[in-house]
């Protein structure tokens, strides 16, 4: 059966020639073929359907139609050409798979889901579905994908799993994103959502009702297996998945961080959300801001089972969770904080406060004996017993240490050093530090820490020394000695 464009071709190749085989030859066909079409189309039948020629599957139509619907539509061409050769049929496989392709044809038009135009109201569906998100650092992520239906106005979050406090705490992220609550929420039907079937009715998960109640949201669930009854989530999951789950089609480099998804995510639904619908012919940003005077308030608090299980903050600002102990913010000892699991990290979160709910501490979780302490989470140390740091407690200690940083320096050294009469030297700095200045003083206090020289008259030696002009020091070499002389070698030994 040729095509319309090879048809044409053999008619605009027998206009040219005028030739039955000339025409053939140009057009690539049998001369006989170049006839027919002339002919019908002399006869005003050029566009008529030829009629259907017998095949040698038509006797065995019946019982392929037969094959066809006991198995719904699913029998395979070469099983049914098996068969058909038991009960004596001499025709070819490609006859076989024609005939089996338009039973399956059939019977599927026989069954079409026929949809009614659904015109969703203003403030009334919400509609939510996970999609599998990228690995990020080696670990698998889920996207959290929703959709308002009258505004079509587009949500997608990562998680690190799908639990049942990760799903309240996206829900209520998602609530507070759109600005308010719509009265039906659908979804699937997995565990977090429906317990289980009992004639044909969804058995509700009880925490999640309790967390709906808490929202004022009625949860549904679509029939199983029927992705085709929330159209609006299927979408938005086939488009987050083929924008921000890196692909060889995208050509994506990865996510080096959560963080890096989170933002990810977020220019996705600025992008998607600010451009017209294709439907509504309007952006989804600017109708869910009329949408949003038919949606009732979001809680001020998220509900409780977002945050997991409760702790009390130990005086050592601490919670055990698992035999293993992990640290909050010193500022919440006493209080009560929540914990939850997501992934392989510990989520902190305080439900307390002028500022609302907030996550005060994340930690990689341990096992008993591995505490995981954050320094950032308390005040800074105490002075230990070997770092000191020199504060006056009199009128005599203060004028010292007004001196310069190298006072101080003086001071932790000859203390160390067990130096005797300290405060009458201290007194003496300060004395010097009147007449030739503090900053002479301090120089040579520094060069005294440096060379442990605490005796009597060292801070006076140094300041002459260093006012002669000669400000190097001493060492002994083969070139000088500090031995005043060799007479003394004269004794050794008598």
């Amino acid at each position: 059966m040729k095509s319309d464009e090879e048809i044409m071709e053999i008619l605009e190749a027998f206009d040219l020639t005028a030739s039955y085989r000339a025409s053939a030859e140009l057009a690539g066909c049998d001369h006989h073929t170049v006839a027919r079409y002339v002919a019908e189309r002399d006869e005003g039948r050029a566009g008529a359907v030829r009629p259907r020629r017998e095949r040698s599957a038509d006797p065995f139509a019946d019982k392929i139609e037969e094959w066809v619907e006991r198995s719904r539509g699913l029998i395979r061409a070469d099983s049914a050409h098996r068969r058909l050769l038991a009960m004596g049929y001499a025709g070819s496989q490609r006859t076989t798979r024609r005939a089996v392709h338009e039973a399956k044809a059939a019977y599927a038009r026989g069954r079409w889901r026929v949809y009614r135009p659904w015109v969703p109201e203003p403030g009334l569906w919400l509609q939510w579905d996970w999609a599998t998100g990228p690995e990020v650092g080696g670990r698998p992520t889920s996207l959290f994908c929703a959709w308002l239906a009258w505004s079509r106005y587009r949500v997608v979050l990562p998680s690190w799993d799908r639990r049942l406090p990760s799903l309240v705490a996206l829900l209520d992220a998602t609530l507070r994103i759109l600005g308010g609550v719509p009265t039906y929420a659908l979804t699937d039907n997995e565990k977090t959502v429906t317990v289980t079937h009992v004639a044909r009715i969804a058995v509700r998960n009880p925490d999640l009702v309790a967390a709906a109640r808490h929202y004022g949201l009625h949860v549904a669930s679509c029939t199983p297996f029927d992705p085709e009854s929330k159209g609006g989530a299927e979408a938005t999951v086939r488009i987050a998945k083929a924008d921000l789950v890196p692909t060889d089609a995208n050509l994506h480099p990865g996510y080096a961080s959560f963080g890096a998804l989170e933002a990810a995510c977020h220019d996705f639904c600025c992008e998607v959300n600010a451009r017209p619908h294709r439907v509504t012919r309007r952006p989804p940003a600017e109708m869910l801001l009329a949408e949003r005077a038919h949606l009732h308030v979001v809680p001020e608090q998220p509900h409780t089972i977002a945050f997991g299980q409760t702790r009390m903050v130990s005086r050592e600002s601490t919670v055990s969770v698992g035999g293993v102990i992990y640290s909050v913010p010193h500022a919440l000892i006493g209080a009560e904080v929540w914990v939850r699991v997501a992934g392989e990290e510990l989520v902190v979160v305080a439900a307390s406060g002028p500022a609302g709910a907030r996550e005060v501490a994340r930690h990689a979780l341990s096992t008993p004996g591995t505490p995981r302490i954050a320094d950032e989470h308390y005040p800074p140390r105490p002075e230990g017993a070997l770092a000191r740091t020199p504060r006056a407690q009199s009128a005599a200690e203060a004028a010292f240490l007004a001196l310069g940083p190298g006072a101080e320096r003086w001071l932790v050294k000859a203390a160390a050093a067990g130096t005797s009469r300290i405060r009458t030297k201290m007194a003496e700095a300060v004395a010097l530090g009147a007449l030739m200045g503090n900053e002479r003083v301090e120089a040579a206090l520094v060069r005294a820490a440096e060379a442990e020289r605490f005796a009597e008259g060292d801070l006076r030696a140094l300041l002459d020394h260093h006012a002669s002009g000669d400000g190097s020091a001493r060492r002994a070499d083969e070139r000088h000695t500090l031995q005043g002389g060799t007479s003394a070698w004269a004794r050794v030994g008598r």
